[in-house]
This record gives structure tokens, C-alpha cells and sequence, in this order.
């Protein structure tokens, strides 16, 4: 716990800065291990990247709270950053479900998870007002006391809600239920950032690399983020470079993918370490 601790002060400490910081999104051990090699301060799990890798679909339907925090467990324990996670909707309606989330994923050392106001009903795509707002209070208090950072996140720009008004609203109710950072996914542009950044008091997250435009962390960081992450950006990139990689083999049966490949050195010296960062 003693280590969680100061991993967790780590994580506040970064939120803290004048600048924004990234924290990228390994989906297992082995990526964790490269992108702490790079000088990153930080991670967060993908749960889109996870399903990829188990061959699933990024849904609610798809994805379990035991195999989840069984991956957060694995990519904590391959490096010796602190990591946040992608907790999904908390695994549940209910806001002691979210509050249950947040203690066990805590129990395998993460420092930080998000919990989010979508429901994985196409129907019923967010939960309303009041109900989003007692699971995060219910995840903050559950987090009051341990070494755990709470991102609560409103989720209608990816659920076709482009309410820029209602997000606000949101976070900033998140916000005063306890939540330390705020997250809204699909923001359509920079001014529509620079607007929900002045509307809130905690640090702001940002995700970058998915669809819609993309600013640089210095573009963000004038904008008010505090932190970017790249979701499932990552794997994608990765899975894009495997495509890649096979269609030339099978269309030319030539193998000049091998050029951009990791040196098989690299990735031992990689997999042998401890998961110590060069930073």
C-alpha cells in the first residue's frame, strides 16, 4: 500500500501542472512495458484495446468487471507507473455497484479509474440527471481514503446527445459529488474544450486519436486540458500495422514489413526489465 500511496501522489501531482500531460493506453502487459520504456509519467487501461485483444466487441454486453480489473492487474504489476483504468459505467445501474467497482479496483493496485454516465442501451443510451449523479457520488465516497484518483465522465457526445450545455452540467455535478477529474469523450472542436474547461473546477481530460479533429498537447494545454488520453488509439495503430503487415504477405508474398518491425533485441530487453520507466 505504502508503494500505491506514493504512485498515487505521483498521479495528483501530474494533474497539478500548469501544462497537460499524456497518459497513454497500454491493453496488456507487454505494451505497458513499451510505453513506460518511452519517458511516459502514467497510464490508463483501454478497455476497447483489452476487447480487441480477447477478440470481442467494446460493449458493456462483451466485457466483465473480473476480466477487466484481471488486465489492470497485469498492466500494473509490468511497470512502476501509476495507472488509471477504464472502468466502464462501473459495471452496473446501481451506484453501490459503482462504489464496489471503485474498492476492488483499488484492491489491484490501481491509483485512478474513470466511471461513466453511459448505460450500453442503444435505447437508453445515458442515464439521467439525477441517477449519473449519485453513482459518482456513490464512486467518490467509496474512493474517500484510498490512495484512488476518480474520473467521472458524460458520454452524450459519443451517444449522438452533442449537447454541450447538458455535458457541462454534468461534470460540473460530478464535480461536486466528489469526482477529482473530468472526462468528456468526443468533443466536436477546440473551442467547444476551451468552453467546458473554463465551466469546471477540476482537471480536464482529452482524448485524442480517435475520430473527429486533432490538436497537438500544446494546442490543449492553452485550452485548459490538464491531461490527454488516446483511448484505444493505440491498439488500433498497432492491429492497422498487423493488417498491413499480412496484406502485403498475402497479396505480393513479399515480407518488406519486416523493416518497421521491433528488433527482436529491443523487445527481450523490453520483456526482461521490471517495467522501470527512463524518465
Amino acid at each position: 500500500m505504502q508503494d500505491q500511496q506514493a504512485k498515487f501522489e505521483r498521479m495528483k501531482a501530474l494533474h497539478a501542472g500548469e501544462r497537460a500531460f499524456v497518459i497513454p493506453n497500454p491493453w496488456d502487459a507487454g505494451s505497458a512495458r513499451l510505453l513506460s520504456s518511452l519517458g511516459f509519467e502514467a497510464l490508463a487501461t483501454t478497455s476497447a484495446g483489452y476487447a480487441f485483444s480477447k477478440g470481442k466487441l467494446d460493449s458493456f454486453a462483451s466485457l466483465e468487471r473480473a476480466e477487466i480489473l484481471d488486465n489492470a492487474a497485469e498492466i500494473v504489476a509490468a511497470t512502476d507507473l501509476p495507472v488509471s483504468a477504464d472502468l466502464e459505467d462501473g459495471f452496473g445501474a446501481a451506484p453501490e455497484t459503482c462504489a464496489e467497482t471503485i474498492r476492488l479496483a483499488c484492491g489491484v493496485g490501481l491509483v485512478g479509474g474513470s466511471i461513466e454516465d453511459a448505460t450500453g442501451d442503444p435505447a437508453n443510451p445515458i442515464y439521467d440527471f439525477a441517477q449519473s449523479v449519485e453513482r459518482v457520488q456513490a464512486a467518490a465516497e467509496a474512493a474517500r481514503g484510498l490512495p484512488f484518483l476518480l474520473t467521472a465522465r458524460s458520454e452524450n457526445f459519443l451517444w449522438d446527445k452533442p449537447d454541450l450545455d447538458d455535458t457541462i452540467r454534468r461534470l460540473q455535478a460530478f464535480s461536486a459529488a466528489g469526482a477529482d477529474v473530468l472526462y468528456a469523450p468526443g468533443l466536436p472542436d477546440l473551442e467547444a474544450i476551451r468552453t467546458l474547461c473554463a465551466a469546471v473546477d477540476k482537471p480536464v481530460n482529452v482524448v485524442m486519436g480517435l475520430r473527429g479533429p486533432r490538436y497537438s498537447v500544446a494546442e490543449l494545454s492553452e485550452a485548459g486540458v490538464r491531461r490527454v488520453s488516446v483511448g484505444g488509439s493505440f491498439a488500433r495503430a498497432a492491429l492497422g500495422a498487423l493488417m498491413r503487415a499480412a496484406e502485403e504477405v498475402r497479396s505480393t508474398g513479399t515480407f518488406d514489413y519486416a523493416t518497421d518491425a521491433l528488433p527482436a533485441g529491443v523487445i527481450a530487453d523490453l520483456m526482461s526489465r521490471s517495467g522501470r520507466s527512463t524518465s
